[in-house]
Parts: C-alpha cells; structure tokens; sequence
C-alpha cells in the first residue's frame, strides 16, 4: 500500500478524517486518509501513501 498514488475525494487536513481512492487489486476503492504533515490537502489533489494502518485507513503526503 506504501508508495501507491491516489486522489482525494474528501478533503484531508490536521485532526479531519479525509477520504482518498487508490487502486487496489485491479479495481479503485475508498480508504480513510489522514495527512502525514500538518497540512490541508483539497479534493482532486493527487497523494501518495506513506504509511498505512490497516485496514482501511492511510496517511498521505500531496504527490510531486
């Protein structure tokens, strides 16, 4: 899960639970998503996953 790309459907910020679609044996799905830094990260923003708390959620960073 580390290291896959996704994009934000539910804006993420400090202490707000967003939500991010990745995809995931061949489909898409929806994970909670939380940011990895203190920072806000809108809906459409494209992520990457740093770390993954099973076996739903994820923490993200905004892509480069």
């Amino acid at each position: 899960m580390v290291g896959k790309r996704g994009r934000v459907i539910g804006r993420i910020a400090p202490g707000i639970v967003g939500e991010v679609m990745l995809p995931v044996r061949g489909a898409t799905e929806a994970f909670y998503a939380y940011p990895a830094v203190d920072e806000e990260i809108e809906v459409g923003a494209q992520v990457v996953v740093v770390d993954y708390d099973p076996p739903r959620t994820v923490y993200v960073s905004r892509a480069l």
